[in-house]
């Protein structure tokens, strides 16, 4: 199957790169030419645009940084046309971005008026993730789209959701990263709490992690440098999930709030920390979060 992937991000390479392995004949596009050099030497085939990849493609994927960018590529731009204005009738295109449902369902409905089927399919699981193909997909649109597509998606994920309607997939997947930063702000705070009283960060992580106290961040993904060989902490917090894009979370899922006057006091704390560490940490993975409360950092 000929599939166009737009967008190798620190996400979207290893989930191309999945694909390639996974023997898809796959078509990739990014502004980084050190991107598309990778994935070229991966085994893909190296687009000069985005317009170019999707040419004869029977599925396209993407995953960029926000709304603004999957509206761009589909719907177009400064007058010049979006991919749905040449994208084949039948074609299924598959936004893996983290966007407001409002964005998705603005572009599902464009497609649909061309014959296209979108599906919203954010993903959680993180790099590790994405490169060991164990990512979780979590999708909204018909449910013949998401028969067509659930071959596709077990190439790069281990767990494969059908949320609901258009839109559905960005509600959970908004949901799930405000818990999720919630939880790293919450474990960072409490680690730094017992390490500034004596105690040894692995063995805090450990005793927490063994008690009511545990969650996902303690199991994969320990904040503090050190605790737990391969996470982000452990290689000065690069390579992982931008704190920039968790602030950009947490603000969807304020926004998403504030459309059904839902109270989330919590989501709303984690959403001015993040913003607040995002101004001076931004580029760094979101558990760098914990240098807002050591006092030696």
């Amino acid at each position: 199957m000929k599939i166009a992937f737009i967008g190798l991000g620190n996400m979207g390479a290893p989930m191309a790169t999945n694909l390639v392995a996974a023997g898809h004949d796959l078509h990739v596009f990014d502004l980084s030419a050190e991107a598309m050099r990778a994935l070229g030497e991966a085994g893909a085939s190296v687009a000069a645009s985005a317009a170019a990849a999707v040419e004869g493609a029977a599925v396209v994927i993407s995953m960029l940084p926000a709304g603004a960018h999957v509206k761009g590529l589909y719907l177009g731009r400064d007058g010049a046309p979006g991919l749905l204005a040449s994208l084949a009738a039948e074609t299924l295109i598959i936004d893996a971005s983290t966007i407001a449902p409002e964005d998705a369902r603005e572009v599902a409905a464009a497609a649909a008026e061309r014959g296209l089927d979108y599906l919203d399919a954010p993903v959680s699981g993180g790099v590790g993730g994405a490169k060991a193909g164990t990512l979780t997909f979590i999708v909204g649109g018909s449910e013949a789209g998401f028969a067509k597509a659930r071959p596709v998606l077990e190439g790069m994920g281990k767990n494969i959701f059908h949320a609901g309607g258009v839109g559905a997939g960005q509600v959970a997947k908004i949901c799930n990263n405000m818990l999720l930063g919630i939880l790293m702000s919450g474990t960072a705070e409490a680690l730094a709490l017992g390490v500034e009283n004596g105690l040894d960060p692995a063995v805090l992580s450990e005793i927490m992690r063994q008690s009511s106290g545990g969650n996902w961040v303690l199991n994969g993904y320990n904040p503090w440098p050190g605790v737990m060989e391969n996470a982000a902490a452990s290689r000065g917090y690069q390579g992982g999930f931008l704190t920039n894009l968790m602030a950009k979370d947490l603000g969807l899922a304020w926004e998403l709030a504030l459309g059904s006057r839902s109270a989330v006091p919590m989501g709303s704390q984690a959403r001015n920390l993040f913003a607040l560490h995002a101004k001076a940490h931004g580029e760094l993975d979101f558990s760098s979060i914990l240098k807002l409360y050591r006092h030696d950092d």
